[in-house]
């Protein structure tokens, strides 16, 4: 067996639903099916997601937008000066340059702003207001962000400011006081779409002041989009997907520049460019230094300048992830040290000197390993402060909680699954247990193991070419349309191997019923010393058009890997016993040996996994369920291993077998071998076997083992005395089977046991196993415990 790392469920659609939209739309079963498990179960409103053009909404039904392009216009107008006040992520730098492209165009008197992460902190602050009003600043625009700058509202208005806020991060019960709020969230919003981003927001300022829709903004738009991880549907969908072609021909200098530092070719953006490639570039620059130069970047009409400032960012995204490796090991460090009970089921950690700029990245790593709502901070002991980002598990709203919290957190923001916060370092042990008492009253036990979703199981036979290509009708994927993962069950292993330069990547080629598929697993290569050629594997993941030589074909990005069934590996032949330790994991090893002496030469080494048996009872008594099982020797007999194993569930059986010595390949004689060593004693008498005993097995071609053999079963028989060497025939013996013969009994037991232990094929070995072990869980059964 192989245990997933998460549990699978696969999601169960609606097939009468499927089936309408199949047959309306003309799509495969497979599409048909995805379509209705991401929501869009009528003809039109998959038609809708499908092939919808430009249907934007009106920017104007956004509460408070003629309130803002009358004030922004008026500005225009005056020449008054704006600042734009953005945010240091990929989404404030996109949202910040859509408008200040916007307002370039427009010929307004503009400048922007975005604070410095580490010396002022997320969101608007009271001295760079103060500092604007000093500088002759009329009008300050937000963008992604302010929503929750109350107090900066308040000195916005008695410094004579007018703000206009645009942000889509939650709003809290008390908004700050501007002239207008732009926002899809607020709790009167009539607008129909609510998971903008923040470029989003401000992609809808610039459409209604331009008084059209601005198509040469979607290729910036896109990118804080996709980057902020919100809902890929409704407009999110249209920026995404509009946005994607206009940056595959993209003459923005800046994007070109990044692109090409990238090394990536513009006519094959997609999605995972911008969220993999160009985002975490753009996010280095204000996790590190100063979020302007990314700013600059979209801005600039310098091709010089732009090669430089991208060149600059792609350095500073390979320091960002030297520092993010260091802190994660510094940050599991701590955790092992101090909060690995499961009692503590929200992660606060936090250490002086983590760069504030990356402990979010940091954050999510947490996550994935520990699989449960991780907060890390930054100390400043100077100062006496804690600045944190916070990411979560489904199930523990963050924002919610962390509002439960407002006394100790004087600044806070974010969404269900992400949060950003200051507090005094005194408060982070009462931070720390409140959330820990929030999360008991919340969370169960089974929220607490990771749990993956599969849109489909799927067939090999099913997949090709045309049904991969109409699934790619769905993308650009993202949050609420990820990109479909598959359950591929039950299927046989052509070929496996490790691939890569440090041998940490898998590669299989699947099969089943005469049907292929080429699988790659990144970061799964130490599976193919878990997973036996011969196992039915299941995998999950994620299927793919992979293009090489000008051929194209199915593949699937492999996720994760099971085996249902308990698993052989066979290793008989090896002679070395201390090889057991390098390729067996120690996790369930349990190492079965049945000859005292080997027992003794190898339990030094293996310590408490060595176990000696020796009779029945303690087969019996053996406890190998779900264990990883080495049979290091040859068992004194099948019934031994019988007991060892009837019953019982291991997990994987490791078969070495050691013998000093084969009974196998020895002569083993027949009654015609007996019949004529009888008649050569009765016609010669006593015979001196010291001295004649090689001698008459050579004569005969066979081993002076058989002749002593032979004597032995005789001498068991009564038909011979043996008296110093001398065997003499008893001519008054009684007539009897050699059968009643102990010794006879052993050397043919031993015969055959070597026989279907040591000389039997693979599939002749797993089958006496499956025999012995008389699994009584059916593979249905194993399939609901294990997926």
């Amino acid at each position: 067996m192989l245990k997933s790392k998460t549990r699978w469920i696969v999601r169960k659609s609606d097939q009468h639903l499927a089936k309408k939209l199949e047959n309306e739309l003309k799509i495969t079963p497979f599409v048909a099916s995805l379509l209705v498990n991401r929501g869009f179960d009528t003809v039109e409103s998959a038609r809708y997601f499908l092939f919808a053009k430009d249907e934007f909404h009106d920017p104007y039904l956004l509460r408070g937008m003629d309130l803002a392009v009358n004030r922004i216009r008026e500005a225009i107008e005056k020449r008054e000066p704006i600042l734009i006040f953005g945010d240091y992520d990929a989404d404030g730098v996109s949202s910040t340059s859509v408008m200040m492209i916007t307002l370039r165009d427009l010929g307004a008197n503009v400048q922007f702003y975005i604070p410095n992460r580490f010396t002022e902190g997320y969101g608007p602050n009271e001295p760079a207001f103060r500092q604007a009003a000093e500088a002759g600043i009329k009008l300050i625009i937000t963008v992604d962000t302010g929503i929750s700058a109350v107090q900066e509202g308040a000195v916005a208005k008695e410094l004579g400011l007018d703000l206009i806020i645009t942000d889509h991060h939650e709003p809290g019960p008390v908004l700050p006081e501007a002239l207008a709020i732009i926002h899809p969230k607020l709790p009167d919003s009539q607008y129909p779409f609510r998971d903008l981003a923040g470029v989003g927001v401000a992609f809808k300022l610039a459409h209604a002041l331009y008084g059209r829709l601005p198509e040469h903004l979607l290729e910036i738009a896109v990118i804080g989009t996709i980057a902020d991880l919100v809902s890929l549907t409704g407009e999110n969908r249209l920026i995404a997907k509009k946005g994607l072609e206009k940056l595959k021909t993209t003459q923005t200098i800046g994007l070109k520049a990044l692109l090409k530092i990238a090394g990536v070719n513009p006519m094959t953006v997609n999605e995972e460019t911008v969220g993999f490639t160009l985002a975490p570039r753009i996010n280095a620059v204000g996790r590190l230094e100063d979020a302007e130069l990314a700013v600059r970047l979209f801005l600039t009409d310098d091709p010089v300048e732009a090669e430089e400032l991208a060149e600059e960012m792609d350095e500073l995204n390979k320091l960002r992830q030297s520092i993010v490796n260091t802190i994660t090991e510094e940050a599991i460090e701590e955790v092992e040290a101090k909060f690995s009970d499961p009692a503590n089921k929200v992660l606060v950690i936090g250490r002086e000197g983590w760069n504030a700029g990356v402990i979010g990245i940091v954050a999510s790593r947490l996550v994935e390993k520990y699989f449960r709502p991780t907060i890390v901070l930054s100390f400043d002991s100077e100062k006496g402060i804690a600045k944190g980002s916070a990411r979560s598990i489904p199930g523990f709203d963050l924002f919610h909680n962390l509002s439960t919290c407002r006394d100790i957190l004087p600044h806070f923001g974010g969404h269900p699954g992400a949060a950003g916060m200051t507090l005094s370092i005194n408060d982070v042990p009462e931070l720390r247990e409140r959330l820990n008492r929030l999360a008991a009253e919340t969370l169960a036990d089974e929220d607490f193991i990771p749990v993956t979703y599969l849109d489909e199981e799927v067939h090999l036979e099913d997949i090709n070419l045309g049904s991969l290509e109409e699934m790619n009708l769905l993308a650009p994927f993202g949050m609420d349309n990820s990109k479909p993962k598959v359950l591929i069950n039950n299927v046989d292993i052509t070929s496996i191997k490790k691939i890569g330069s440090d041998q940490n990547h898998l590669k299989i080629l699947l099969n089943d019923n005469g049907a292929n598929l080429d699988g790659v697993g990144f970061g799964l290569g130490p599976l193919v010393d878990e997973i036996s050629p011969a196992s039915k594997i299941s995998l999950i993941g994620e299927l793919s058009v992979n293009e090489w030589n000008n051929i194209r074909k199915p593949q699937i990005f492999v996720h994760d890997i099971a085996v249902i069934k308990w698993q052989l590996f066979d290793f008989r032949g090896q002679k070395r016993l201390h090889s057991i330790v390098d390729a067996v994991p120690a996790e369930t090893r349990k190492i079965v040996l049945f000859n005292q002496d080997h027992f003794e030469k190898i339990s030094p080494i293996l310590k408490d996994d060595a176990v000696l048996i020796q009779n029945s009872d303690e087969a019996v008594r053996f406890d190998c369920h779900q264990a990883n099982l080495v049979l290091a020797d040859f068992p004194t007999s099948k019934n031994m291993l019988t007991q060892l194993l009837k019953g019982k569930q291991p997990a994987r059986i490791y078969a070495y077998f050691y013998k000093e010595s084969s009974d196998f390949f020895s002569t083993v004689p027949t009654r015609e071998h007996f019949k004529w060593y009888y008649a050569f004693l009765l016609k010669k008498g006593p015979i001196d076997l010291r001295r004649y005993g090689a001698d008459i097995a050579k004569a005969r071609g066979w081993s002076q083992e058989t002749i002593k053999f032979m004597s032995k079963v005789f001498y068991e028989l009564d038909f011979v005395t043996i008296n110093n060497g001398f065997i003499t025939l008893n001519r008054s013996a009684q007539k009897r089977d050699l059968t009643d013969s102990r010794t006879y009994q052993l050397k043919q037991e031993q015969y055959e046991l070597e026989k279907e232990l040591l000389f039997s094929s693979f599939q002749e070995l797993k089958a006496l196993f499956d025999t012995l072990i008389e699994e009584p869980v059916k593979l249905e059964e194993a399939v609901k415990e294990w997926i």
